[in-house]
């Protein structure tokens, strides 16, 4: 990807709107758009500062294209660190590319997807996983996932792991000094506080792997499925959840024959909930197959709402938590005990949510349960990965740390502990982006939207 010429793209949504955004960046952006650019004082955008808005035509030869207001942003004071110039337009389609084209014609490229991005990463003004970040906000669809996106390019993560890796840089030094010094059996690093470094930083990156659960949680919402046999009030539970009448209710045993699926968000947590066919045996092949649906969703879940009626409680339900249990260890599994408002609330085990999904009733201490069971309750830290690419070199940074622990305690020489310390670098390094191959860069910002 070149990073020398000058880029165009719309970076508002495309369709028709009030407004539109098309953006230039590189070394004739400013250039590009004074060509086509006038406004009634006559004064030249090459000439204005920047971070300063003007109102103006922009015309193609002697047609009026629109009027328009340009924002100027000079190099290195921009998102992507280069001269970059942004125009908001009306928002028809024709204008946007019409706008678009004209700027290529007069020495503009189309921008790739992400290659804004890119190039605030090439030019040093984020690292990678802020770059990252950057799509993670545009994606968010919840305040958790929102936050954690924003603590993440603000450079809240990236400080954690620039640490990391300049405490191990430094000892990398002095074991690289030894091997300078070899013949004459001189020790630079000390043993015992690269130990207590090594145990400190392992620590770390253990709390990071443990929360990329955590983090594909607020990624991707909390998986819940509500099952139980016929008849119980899953459908309603579910109606009453969302706040409206997403699935069929009957009093017809059966009604749900397939899985039904939709989210909610609970103080800023995602949360998706699955309707699933009654549990029973049943001789219907079509129920038969969403029987069978509802225990794959089952094993997809993260916590099990188990739902009971308290008019018809016997042993079996609390036999089938009790299975459930034994068969999901994992799993959080919550018993919910519908229909209050007509049954009997004794002979409950502890820990059952009593409910009335007809009457609402019940629902705001279901909600705090969710919250609780899924541990999101408490997200006052914000160290927390929500990248499969960070994970994995995480992981890889932990094993070779590991390795540098094992080869000091048989007191192996300085050089073979430099090769898991230079390891160990190299894995953190790739999370920021210190070391990254051509390859990586391509597949990170082709996730990104054009224009971004």
């Amino acid at each position: 990807m070149l990073i020398n010429d000058t880029i165009v793209a719309l970076s508002t949504p495309a369709g028709v709107g009030a407004i539109a955004l098309v953006r230039l960046s590189g070394s004739r952006a400013i250039e590009i758009v004074d060509s086509v650019f006038y406004k009634s004082s006559g004064k030249k955008l090459t000439d204005v500062a920047s971070h300063t808005a003007h109102f103006g035509v922009i015309k193609d030869g002697d047609e009026v294209i629109d009027e328009v207001v340009v924002t100027v942003y000079r190099s290195p004071r921009s998102f992507t660190g280069e001269d970059t110039v942004e125009v908001s337009c009306h928002g028809s389609t024709y204008i946007q590319n019409a706008l678009i084209q004209l700027f290529i014609r007069q020495g503009a490229r189309m921008a790739s997807a992400g290659e804004f991005t890119r190039r605030a990463f090439v030019s040093g003004r984020m690292d990678l996983s802020q770059a990252e970040a950057v799509a993670d906000l545009i994606e968010s669809e919840s305040a958790a996932s929102h936050a954690t996106a924003i603590y993440q390019m603000r450079g809240g993560y990236s400080e954690v792991i620039a640490s990391l890796r300049e405490k191990l840089v430094d000892f990398a030094s002095l074991l690289e000094l030894e091997l300078d010094f070899s013949d004459e059996d001189v020790e630079f690093a000390d043993r015992e506080r690269l130990r207590t470094l090594l145990e400190d930083i392992r620590i770390t990156i253990e709390d990071l792997t443990d929360s990329y659960a955590m983090g594909n949680v607020i990624k991707n919402g909390v998986p819940v499925a509500i099952v139980g046999a016929p008849n119980v009030g899953k459908s309603t539970l579910l109606n009453a959840l969302l706040g409206e009448e997403r699935a069929i209710v009957s009093h017809v045993a059966g009604t749900t024959r397939d899985t039904i699926e939709d989210e909610i968000t609970i103080k800023g947590i995602r949360f998706r909930f699955i309707d699933t066919a009654g549990l029973r045996d049943t001789d219907d092949e079509i129920e038969r197959i969403g029987i069978d649906r509802a225990y794959k969703k089952i094993e997809e879940a993260m916590i099990i709402l188990y739902l009971t009626d308290t008019t018809c409680i016997d042993d079996m339900w609390w036999k089938e938590i009790e299975r459930l249990k034994e068969c999901y260890p994992s799993k959080h599994i919550i018993p919910v005990a519908n229909k209050i408002d007509i049954g009997s609330q004794t002979h409950l085990p502890n820990g059952t949510i009593h409910i009335s999904a007809k009457q609402r009733v019940g629902l705001d201490v279901l909600r705090e349960e969710l919250l609780r069971v899924s541990g999101t309750n408490d997200l006052t830290s914000r160290m927390i990965v929500t990248n499969a690419r960070h994970y994995d070199a995480l992981l890889r940074a932990a094993v070779a740390v590991d390795r540098v622990v094992a080869s000091m305690q048989v007191d192996l020489s300085a050089d073979l502990l430099a090769v898991d310390v230079r390891e160990a670098i190299s894995c953190l390094s790739e999370i920021t982006g210190d070391i990254s191959s051509d390859d990586i860069l391509g597949a990170i910002f082709s996730r990104f939207c054009i224009g971004k």
